[in-house]
């Protein structure tokens, strides 16, 4: 399937983020799962590839590849290491509100910024009472003069403790038009970070909380107009975070499928390699089949994305596909490392810890499939992919210079 979506110059970018994963990451996973601390010294390091700004224009310095050669890094990444995998997935998922709401002044403040590595940004939504109903949100913001001032706190923030730039979603009204977005720089007085807290999997990556207490943003750092906060949070959500987390599974489901196989070349039963037995063969070839479709499913939808095409019904599909088929795979896989796969000197079980930490955001099984139902029987409310698909999509010459393998 990889050449039927991806040119020469994807698999170049392929070959660029295996290589860097295999040399700069592997050699610090046992630090990370010992630790389960944010590794900030990594993170920056990754940032310093440019690859950041894959879906930047190139007017700011950005790749300009679009949303396949997106989930190409984040993929290669989460092959490796799905904390790292997951550190893209968040900063690029804070450089959406940027590139779709952001008017000029900001675009040129700190989209080449990013791309330089120098800011990684982050997108905060979730509150701890509301959880995914965003209408819930109590967090505030009040006009005072030329700026307004925050009160409240967000969590399981992607790069919560890595961040340089909050792109913070809170209530400025009552009702779905109550709520505006805003630029918060984590130098900013009235900003603090809740304490890191270790989590199942993912270890490396922080998803923590911000607190705000009378912080004073300027109205400039304001994205959109006020009342634009929920199409940020759902924009971002529905074309950048679906897409990226899908990604993340993707590429934790191949290192599932190398190191399964890897184990059953190696170990024996009953005087052959342990792939001869019928059974493992069978569950083998269950994970081989889930992870061929599960590829599909995602390039095919950051191809229609990439070209401006309606895709928010194969963006769910594809998070939906991903996420249960890499669960999937993984307990197919534990089954057949039988006790082996319980111990650490193993990655298997990081996958499955990792793999479940993919469930829930951008709306969970069951979110993307009660959309799905509604995409079935016509009352689904438009697409965000239409909307901003002059936003998304990735230029005709981009994409030839691409195929020419530029």
């Amino acid at each position: 399937m990889d050449g039927y979506f991806t040119t020469k110059r994807h698999e170049r970018l392929r070959e660029e983020v295996r290589t860097f994963a295999e040399s700069e990451i592997i050699p610090l996973i046992p630090e990370m799962e010992a630790t389960r601390t944010v590794q900030h010294e990594l993170s920056r390091l990754i940032a310093r590839q440019g690859w950041i700004g894959v879906t930047i224009g190139r007017e700011y310095g950005g790749m300009g590849l679009g949303h396949l050669a997106k989930t190409i890094i984040i993929e290669e990444l989460s092959r490796i290491s799905g904390a790292m995998g997951a550190m893209v997935q968040a900063s690029q998922l804070g450089v959406a509100k940027i590139v779709h709401f952001g008017n000029a002044e900001q675009k040129d403040a700190w989209l080449p910024a990013i791309v330089a590595g120098d800011c990684l940004p982050t997108i905060a939504v979730t509150e701890s009472e509301a959880g995914g109903h965003v209408l819930g949100m109590t967090a505030s913001a009040v006009r005072d003069g030329d700026d307004y001032i925050l009160n409240g706190s967000k969590v399981y923030v992607g790069n919560s403790h890595v961040g340089d730039l909050h792109g913070v979603v809170v209530r400025t009204g009552p009702g779905s038009r109550g709520l505006s977005a805003f630029l918060v720089e984590s130098d900013r007085p009235g900003f603090s970070l809740g304490p890191q807290q270790p989590a199942m999997g993912l270890h490396g990556f922080s998803f923590g909380e911000l607190i705000f207490d009378n912080c004073r943003v300027p109205a400039s750092n304001r994205l959109g107009a006020e009342g634009d906060g929920l199409s940020v949070a759902y924009s971002s959500s529905v074309l950048y975070g679906r897409a990226n987390l899908t990604a993340v599974s993707l590429g934790i489901h191949q290192a599932i499928l190398e190191e399964t196989t890897a184990f059953c070349i190696e170990r024996h039963r009953y005087g052959k390699p342990l792939y001869e037995v019928p059974s493992i063969k069978l569950k083998l070839g269950q994970i081989q089949s889930r992870l061929m479709t599960a590829r599909l499913a995602a390039y095919y939808a950051v191809h229609l994305l990439d070209n401006g095409l309606p895709c928010d019904a194969e963006l769910m599909n594809a998070k939906l596909i991903n996420v249960e088929s890499a669960l999937d795979s993984a307990r197919n896989a534990m089954e057949i490392h039988a006790a082996c796969g319980l111990f650490t000197d193993r990655p298997l079980e990081r996958f499955l810890r990792d793999a479940h930490h993919i469930f829930a955001p951008a709306g969970t099984s069951d979110v993307q499939l009660l959309r799905l139902g509604e995409v079935a029987l016509g009352t689904s409310k438009g697409q965000w992919s239409e909307r901003l698909a002059d936003l998304v999509r990735t230029e005709p010459e981009a994409l030839a210079g691409a195929g020419a393998g530029a």
